[in-house]
């Protein structure tokens, strides 16, 4: 079986890669620029024009989208809602027998322009002739480290203490993807969440521990439907099965030393 990954040099692309080798699938990886890798056939595309798209999809059996143009205006709907129409009809017209697209926990509650496209690209999936599945995945704890990182540039560490997050280990979703392309199409939305839902000022208190620093939490509470949304749950599932790595396990590697929980 002959699988196409979409946005294969990212972060959930490289965890992806070996697992589909690993379960005997035979792998074709998109990426924009020229790649070289015995162990995976790489391919040049550009979702956003479309070009190499046709000779990508040719003869494999399934789609694996995970290629995303995060928070970059009109780049972003190209890449993300047109590309990904692209790709759907060039898979159709290729035969392919199944497409898994991972999206985003919360991109249906959640008022951020971004989440906006990932809802309109699951929109065209559902709507293709190809049969699908969609996955969506809670944060994962990098983006929240590197959120956290930012918010603390001034000294304290700024944010809604309300406001919920699950994160979830980018190697589990991984996982779970190969999981969900093996089974072959939900015709439907799973949700994926990590073990744990944390208030904002649960997961501060954690990372300062974790960094050994004493950086006070400046409490901003986020105004209007986005802070509701965000601190009603919007970014968090009660789907199960859930991942089992924690955001306390994530900053003991990260940083060293026990983390708080």
């Amino acid at each position: 079986m002959r699988v196409l990954v979409t946005g294969a040099g990212g972060r959930l692309g490289r965890m992806v890669l070996p697992r589909l080798r690993g379960e005997g699938w035979t792998v074709r990886a998109t990426s924009r620029r020229a790649r070289t890798d015995p162990s995976v056939e790489w391919v040049v595309v550009d979702l956003a024009t479309g070009e190499g798209l046709a000779e990508a999809v040719a003869d494999v059996d399934a789609v694996l989208h995970l290629a995303s143009s995060p928070n970059r205006g009109r780049q972003t709907h190209r890449v993300d809602v047109l590309g990904t129409r692209r790709l759907v009809v060039a898979a159709g017209q290729a035969g392919v027998r199944h497409l898994v697209y991972v999206s985003i926990v919360g991109v249906d509650r959640v008022p951020i322009p971004y989440y906006r496209h990932k809802l309109a690209a699951e929109q065209v999936v559902a709507a293709g002739p190809v049969p699908w599945t969609v996955l969506r995945a809670t944060q994962f704890p990098e983006f929240l480290d590197d959120m956290l990182r930012g918010a603390s540039r001034l000294g304290p560490v700024l944010g809604d203490p309300a406001v919920l997050a699950q994160p979830v280990d980018p190697a589990e979703v991984a996982e779970r993807l190969v999981r969900r392309l093996t089974a072959g199409p939900l015709h439907g939305i799973e949700e994926y969440g990590g073990p744990e839902v944390l208030r904002y000022d649960a997961a501060v208190r954690a990372w300062n521990a974790a960094r050994r620093s004493r950086r006070p939490l400046l409490p901003v509470r986020i105004p209007g439907k986005l802070g509701r949304a965000l601190r009603s749950g919007g970014l968090v599932t009660e789907a199960t099965p859930t991942g089992a790595r924690t955001w306390a396990d994530h900053l003991v590697d990260t940083y060293g030393g026990t983390a708080a929980r």
